[in-house]
């Protein structure tokens, strides 16, 4: 078979250079929807070490991490793999996000006004940026060895009767058969679907209008799960002719080819070319009227068929059945997917999202429907806005979908939570165990010095809490595989405030940077409370997951965003064993936030997208038990909520808030009830 050749295929010592497998485990950092019955039963199999009970999964991470991490528990196990990867355009990774007016602004807007709102463009971010150009940077070589890489794990995951739809453009569907066939065998290959998916054509001035979209659909196996999808509306117009029973055309009594009894003889005076039939469609609607079997031969089945009116005669005494549209198949769906039934996503559609390759649920559920059954698992590991997820959700199928954008984990978790009974799901990353697997095996230098670097602050010595200097101020840098908790911050303000003017090194400013990868609960707050009692100013701010690539380094453009702080207001009713909580206040940084929008903010709340309650927090993973979120066809969010436990007691309540980039804060407050 022919071979598709690219830079990169083979190393120098002419052995294929296949996709990187670095194993880690998986961290769940939220369990959402899951009854605290349900989290009290999960928690006892799994003390008891049984198998826990399935959980649908959505991921946050780069795929060439997740997939191999998904192998040791998934391999040979997937039964459909629909993908979307990004093709050569600039918009793979962007998205609108909408700055809504302020709530009571909505209440007392003018019906025009009320679903009105700005909306922010996100620019990829870095690691957003360097993922594209990893994939087209170098042109069509780079693209075809990361999809090779991508295909031949999605295979070790694909069960041996499971099928896989990519789905591209014209730009490269060409060459992703090639690449497919090599990986899956040419044999099983199975279609190339064109989907349109613009409806009314483009004008081009130079060129056919682009108005279809590829799917290259193939199996693993000759044994593979197939349910031939129908279009869902009948022609009508072929069932011309009305009686009794209702609408009904006109079909032939016989078939070519001469048989053996009677069906080859004459009947009402006509001898049939080739042989009578007698339609099982027309002897089930027989039995189904007259609760009665049709009995005897050939010619005595159509005689009482006749006689009741079953089959009618020409003027020149030729028969046909009656075939009613009420028992009419639609016909199967072809290659060419241009009906109604999978048509693009208009501007007014409840499902858009506002990503730009955002996808129908109805192709999904096609694609879903056609090539799994249910209770089947589903994978995409480029879920962007989580259609897949919401297309196996609703057709009862296990799912997994992963993407590395923050935005495409809140868009999806939020349109999930929109559906009606969705089952449990966890949020999971690879967290500290990526960033395990990059500081062992890529980091050739002092981890410290090295982010002191990218923050572009001064290393100092002799301190055990203190690791930098930058403009006076003192510079702390969190450790690779833990966050920075509430008792560490007290330790850095402690250190600082010992160093003030204490030599060489020694702080000029009232002020400390902490830098992490993650923060404990509190951890903004606390700092907030020792901003007011001792008089130093403390930032936290994130370590961004950028500063793993190589790439993005060489790029020059790392950039620390702050956390955003939150306020709370708690009131307990112990009476009735009974808290409410309420939104007060929420401080988004705004680094990123272009001026238009932030003048277009006037209550804080407009930052906030989706908040969520977790009212039995247990140290462990956030639970999340009740939330409330903005949609496009209600951009209101409910600011307050109130909750009764069942008895007397001290419980953690966590609050998570996030904002309209995707960003995550959190609130932990201890109550009495």
């Amino acid at each position: 078979m022919p071979e598709l050749i690219w830079k990169g295929k083979y190393d120098d010592n002419g052995q294929l250079a296949g996709p990187p497998r670095v194993a880690l485990p998986f961290q769940t950092v939220e369990t959402v929807n899951q009854s605290a019955q349900e989290r009290q039963m999960a928690l006892a199999t799994a003390n008891a070490g049984r198998n826990p009970q399935w959980r649908n999964r959505l991921i946050w991470g780069d795929k060439k991490y997740v997939l191999p991490s998904l192998l040791d528990e998934f391999a040979g196990q997937v039964d459909l793999i629909y993908i979307d990867p990004p093709f050569a355009t600039g918009a793979d990774f962007g998205y609108k996000t909408a700055i809504h007016p302020a709530d009571d602004e909505i209440g007392n807007a003018p019906r025009t006004r009320r679903n009105s709102s700005l909306e922010l463009e996100y620019q990829p971010n870095l690691i957003e940026q360097i993922a594209y150009r990893d994939t087209w940077g170098g042109g069509l070589d780079t693209y075809l060895g990361w999809m090779y890489d991508t295909l031949i794990l999605l295979r070790e995951l694909l069960a041996e009767s499971g099928s896989i739809y990519v789905h591209c453009d014209d730009n490269a569907s060409h060459y992703i058969k090639g690449v497919a066939d090599e990986i899956f065998g040419g044999a099983y290959f199975r279609n190339e679907i064109t989907w349109l998916r613009v409806l009314g054509g483009k004008n081009d001035a130079q060129q056919y209008g682009r108005s279809s979209d590829k799917i290259i659909f193939c199996t693993k196996s000759d044994q593979f799960t197939f349910n031939p999808p129908r279009l869902s509306v009948v022609n009508d117009s072929w069932y011309n002719k009305v009686d009794e029973r209702g609408r009904y055309v006109s079909r032939p009594l016989t078939a070519s080819g001469a048989t053996a009894g009677d069906s080859g003889q004459l009947w009402r005076g006509i001898t049939p070319t080739g042989h009578w039939i007698v339609p099982e469609l027309l002897t089930a609607r027989y039995q189904s009227d007259t609760g009665k079997d049709l009995l005897g031969t050939v010619r005595e089945r159509l005689e009482e068929l006749a006689n009741a009116n079953y089959i009618e005669f020409s003027d020149s005494g030729l028969p046909s059945w009656r075939r009613y549209l009420d028992e009419a198949n639609a016909p199967r769906v072809q290659d060419m997917w241009y009906d109604d039934s999978v048509k693009p996503i208009g501007r007014t559609s409840i499902e858009r999202t506002n990503y730009p390759t955002q996808k129908p649920e109805s192709l999904l559920e096609r694609i879903i429907s056609a090539s799994s059954n249910e209770g089947d698992l589903v994978l995409d590991c480029f879920a962007g806005s989580g259609t897949t997820a919401v297309a196996a959700e609703k057709l009862g199928r296990r799912w997994i979908a992963s993407d590395m954008g923050r935005f495409a984990i809140s868009t999806t978790r939020k349109r999930l939570l929109s559906l009606d009974d969705v089952k449990p799901f966890y949020v999971q990353n690879l967290g500290r165990y990526e960033r395990q697997a990059w500081y062992s095996a890529e980091l050739e230098r002092d981890y410290r010095e090295f982010i002191l670097q990218l923050y572009r602050a001064e290393p100092v010595r002799g301190y055990q809490w203190l690791h930098g200097a930058k403009a006076g101020r003192m510079v702390h840098i969190g450790a690779v595989d833990a966050p920075v908790a509430i008792a560490d911050v007290q330790r850095i303000v402690a250190e600082f405030t010992d160093a003030i003017g204490s030599g060489a090194g020694a702080p000029t400013a009232a002020g400390v940077d902490i830098l992490s990868w993650d923060y404990g609960m509190e951890a903004d707050t606390e700092a907030l409370e020792l901003e007011r009692s001792s008089g130093v100013s403390i930032r936290l701010l994130r370590i961004p997951r950028e500063v793993m690539d190589a790439k993005a380094v060489d790029a020059g453009d790392i950039r620390f965003f702050e956390l955003g702080r939150l306020s709370v207001d708690c009131q307990v009713n112990r009476r009735q064993h009974s808290v409410t909580l309420t939104l007060s206040d929420f401080i988004m940084p705004l680094c990123d936030v272009p001026d238009k929008v932030k003048d277009a903010v006037k209550h804080w709340s407009q930052w906030i997208d989706y908040w969520a309650v977790d009212w039995d927090y247990r140290d462990d993973t956030f639970n999340n038990q009740w939330q409330s979120y903005r949609t496009r066809q209600d951009p209101q969010l409910q600011r307050a909520i109130a909750h009764t436990y069942d008895g007397r007691g001290s419980y953690t309540i966590v609050v998570k808030v996030i904002d309209i980039l995707g960003n995550d804060t959190t609130r932990r407050l201890p109550v009495s009830v």
